[in-house]
């Protein structure tokens, strides 16, 4: 067949305005899924890389969904970015850090903050020089005397103010480790379709190398058998 009068079998379109490619190519389970879509896909003709995008991408949306039920948008994600040979991998953690605010990045220092050593051995230090004051130098008038009120209240303020900084900076951390967990979900369900492609390629390679070696074993024994018969 010369070039100009190779078409694309599902839009129609010559090689002189579309990019095609032989069908004889296409991974078997592809060209059987066109096939139920399209009865007269044949395999010698051609397609053009448009179509082929579109077929790819309907091919793994229904084996995803015969698999595992209705798509997601995570799943929809995931097979665009494998039919347009595009990379997901992403640092979840600059990402993640660049959209937070001021008082975000705060919050996340002064919990890092409160659940140290550092915080505990500093604020013990404090109530105690606070106790040893009000109790040995300050005998006569000391502003917080036993049984140390006011530094309960303090004690109680700091508290009620540092538990929900606290919360928010574990809400923040939740929602990054759930990033992350999208983040891996994907990778790992392009890296498990990419595998089943690539074992399909080999198998239908395997194949076609195997129905090639028939091929020339049956010439070779054409040749011998004409051999033969010169020679008789």
């Amino acid at each position: 067949m010369s070039k100009q009068h190779r078409y694309c079998q599902i839009c129609k379109k010559d090689s002189m305005h579309v990019e095609l490619i032989p069908a004889a190519i296409i991974r078997p389970a592809v060209s059987d899924y066109i096939a139920t879509q399209y009865p007269e896909w044949s395999n010698e003709g051609y397609i053009c890389r448009k179509d082929l995008k579109q077929f790819r991408y309907r091919y793994l949306y229904s084996l995803i969904e015969e698999e595992r039920g209705a798509v997601t948008n995570l799943e929809e994600e995931v097979i665009s970015k494998m039919n347009e040979y595009e990379s997901l991998s992403e640092n979840v953690d600059k990402e993640f850090n660049m959209n937070l605010t001021f008082g975000q990045k705060l919050s996340d220092k002064i919990a890092t903050f409160g659940g140290s050593w550092r915080f505990i051995i500093i604020f013990g230090v404090i109530i105690f020089v606070w106790m040893l004051v009000n109790s040995y130098f300050l005998l006569t008038r000391p502003f917080d005397p036993y049984p140390f009120i006011l530094l309960n209240l303090v004690l109680s303020c700091l508290a009620a103010l540092q538990a929900p900084i606290i919360m928010m900076s574990q809400n923040r951390q939740e929602a990054r480790d759930r990033k992350r967990a999208e983040n891996d979900y994907k990778i790992n369900l392009k890296s498990e379709l990419e595998i089943r492609q690539l074992h399909q390629k080999i198998d239908h390679l395997l194949t076609q190398q195997w129905e090639r070696m028939v091929q020339i074993q049956e010439l070779q024994i054409e040749m011998i058998e004409k051999i033969s018969e010169k020679k008789t």
